[in-house]
């Protein structure tokens, strides 16, 4: 199942159909996608990059969609390409760093604040966490804790063994609780484990 709730071989027929240039199916592939593959791309590079990046992933899907031949969920399949778009975005931004805009910081920091500063706070700890953790764990930890996909679909999209995975999330959980009970709250207070 999806973090969307539909089953993927509902997103799997969809994307067979908009293969037959079904424009409503292909609507529907996207929607019930949109927020797996936004997620995705937000903790495996940068979450201000994650919309050009979500989008750069279904153009390279769009494109690819005729060679579609199923042989994974259209889920796994486009995950994949989610995958292979971070994975040049880190490459290219290696190469060319950007500088941050010290505005959008300071914007977004004033948003926080007039919502709730210390569960923004704590939300930004946790983030932080999981990005810190190595890309391979930090990956199999998104695919099945965040975007709840199986160990064998995750495994699929990172081109590796199931025991790999469940090596990778099984580490990954432990650095978290580690990083958790080392890393103060801002207030004072320790972060829940």
């Amino acid at each position: 199942m999806s973090g969307s709730g539909l089953a993927p071989d509902e997103v799997t027929e969809w994307a067979f159909a908009a293969q037959r240039g079904d424009r409503t199916a292909l609507e529907r592939f996207v929607r019930a996608t949109q927020h797996d593959v936004w997620r995705f791309v937000a903790h495996l590079s940068d979450v201000h990059l994650a919309d050009d990046l979500a989008q750069e992933t279904y153009l390279r899907a769009l494109s690819a969609l005729p060679r579609f031949e199923g042989r994974s969920s259209a889920r796994t399949w486009l995950l994949s390409i989610a995958r292979r778009v971070a994975a040049d975005h880190v490459r290219v931004a290696r190469i060319r760093p950007r500088r941050a805009n010290i505005a959008d910081w300071q914007d977004a920091a004033e948003r926080a604040l007039a919502g709730g500063a210390s569960r923004f706070e704590e939300h930004l700890v946790l983030g932080e966490l999981v990005n810190a953790l190595s890309p391979d764990r930090r990956e199999a930890f998104v695919l099945t804790q965040t975007l709840g996909m199986s160990y064998a679909e995750a495994a699929e999209v990172c081109g590796c063994p199931v025991g790999t995975i469940r090596s990778r999330v099984a580490r990954a959980r432990d650095d978290l609780i580690t990083a958790t009970r080392e890393t103060d709250r801002p207030d004072g207070r320790r972060l829940a484990t």
